[in-house]
Formats: C-alpha cells, structure tokens, sequence
C-alpha cells in the first residue's frame, strides 16, 4: 500500500455533493458515494445539497453502508425557507451535523454572480447579526452542530463566529477561504485572523479541478501560515464533470504531498480535525 491509500483510510470528508439533485446530474447518488468512500477505506462523509437538507437520506444510505459513518447537513438557502430555526431544529433532531449559513442564495455571492433571484443575508447592521441567525445559534449549540460560514462575506463570517463563540459554539468552519470562481476572499491575515479567534479553515480541493485550475500551491502556501492543525480538506466534489469524491479525496492527498505537505499534516486535516467536529472523537 503506498503512502496516499495508506492516508486515504481513515479520512473524512465534511464536504461533498451526491444526488439526487433537482436540476442537474451530479457523478454519483449518496448510496453509490457511501460505496465507493468504504472501497477507499473513508471513515465518514458528509452529503451536501444546497436545496433540501440530507440527514434523512445520511440516515437510510448508513444502513445499507454501515461501516462508513454518513452524516446529513443542510443548507440554508431558499430551497429551505432561508434562515429558517424550524428547519434547522428538525434537521438537528434527524441527525445533520453540520449547518451551512447561506450558499448559493447568499447576498453577499448574488452581487457578484446570479445564482439566485433571492438572496439571504445574516448581518443586521455592522458587526450585528439578525436575531434569527442566534435563535439558530442556539439550536446549534444544543445539539453540537458545526456551523459553517458558507458564502457570506468576510465581515458576516466574522460577526458569526464572535456571536458563536458568545454562545460556547466551537465547532465553527471557515468555508471556501481562497475564494471562488477566481475571486478574492480571506487574505491570509484574515485567515490567519479568523482561525485565531477559533474557526477552522477549509480548503476545498474543487477549485485545482481542470474547470477552475487553481495553482495548488495557493492553497498549500495558506495552509502553511495558518497552521495545518487549525485547517481541514474537503474535496466539494461530486459534478458530473468530476470524479467522485472519494476518489476526488485520494488526488488531493496526492496533490498535498507532490506539494510538500508531510504526512502528519494531512493526517490532521483529513482525519484528526474533522474527526473532533463531527464528534467523532
């Protein structure tokens, strides 16, 4: 076994699409991606839709596959009714880990690309969140959610985490720090910043895909001045266009290492620091 299945085994990806999806065909459904995750040896996964919250189908696709842990999400875009506390509390109770603050219906990602008629927004003036955005907080933190920034912007991800962590919320996840679409984000002081004040950052291995092309090396440069042990990966795979994601994981680790990234530091940000959010430890 070399070195990249030998790190495969055990992984966690927190961050990935499978269908079925409402508009489009995505590479494979959850049942098909929960296979393939306990062929590769994974140890959980994370279904991700923007439109309809996963933890029912995380639920049934566990049974079938009982030695990958599947867990649900959700997202809160409009599909879901928006910032929506009801929503979030049923889908706490049916087992979503993680909380998703809005994606594709986000305010802020309209402005700079439609995909949406609507867009959602958590600030309620500067340095202040909607009261709604606490009342999901609350149920967050009763039932040891993750809560992810998602696309809001830079100042709502930071407003967030400082109300998150009034609340005794640590499980806080810095979505997509370098950007999308090629567009600028968190600067490395920001990161630098943001996991300081207790969020970890995700690098989503999406973006080094042949669509986007970024130069890996942005991503490992960022994950050297923050520090791997406040990072996780995700592959946020799963287009039709794309592998799978579990294989999607077994590239990026390779990418990792081609790059100059010891072993011990992808172990932490595939295996340790998701396994800590997920309360898998």
């Amino acid at each position: 076994m070399d070195n990249i299945d030998r790190l495969l085994q055990g992984s966690i990806d927190m961050h990935a699409h499978y269908g079925p999806h409402p508009t489009e065909k995505l590479r494979c459904d959850a049942l098909r991606g929960a296979q393939l995750a306990s062929e590769a040896g994974m140890r959980a996964i994370v279904l991700k839709s923007h439109e309809y919250c996963t933890a029912s189908l995380a639920y049934v696709v566990g049974q079938v596959v009982p030695d990958v842990a599947v867990f649900g999400a959700i997202c809160l875009n409009s599909d879901v009714g928006g910032l929506n506390p009801a929503v979030v509390e049923t889908s706490a109770k049916l087992g979503a880990k993680i909380i998703w603050m809005p994606t594709v219906s986000s305010n802020y990602r309209i402005k700079e690309k439609t995909y949406s008629k609507d867009g959602i927004g958590i600030l309620a003036g500067k340095g202040k969140l909607l009261s709604v955005v606490g009342e999901i907080l609350d149920i967050a933190k009763k039932y040891e959610m993750v809560i992810a920034t998602g696309h809001v912007s830079v100042e709502a991800a930071f407003t967030l985490l400082a109300k998150a962590r009034q609340k005794g919320i640590w499980r806080f996840v810095a979505t997509h720090p370098l950007g999308m679409d090629q567009d600028e984000y968190f600067t490395l002081e920001e990161q630098c910043k943001i996991a300081g004040q207790g969020a970890f950052i995700e690098h989503c291995f999406f973006m080094e895909m042949p669509d986007f092309r970024r130069d890996p090396q942005l991503m490992i440069e960022a994950i050297r001045v923050v520090g791997a042990d406040r990072c996780i990966l995700t592959t946020d795979l799963g287009q039709n266009y794309n592998p799978a994601p579990a294989e999607g994981m077994r590239m990026m680790i390779g990418y990792m290492l081609k790059y100059g990234l010891s072993e011990k530091e992808i172990e932490l940000m595939i295996k340790t620091n998701p396994a800590k959010l997920l309360g898998l430890d």
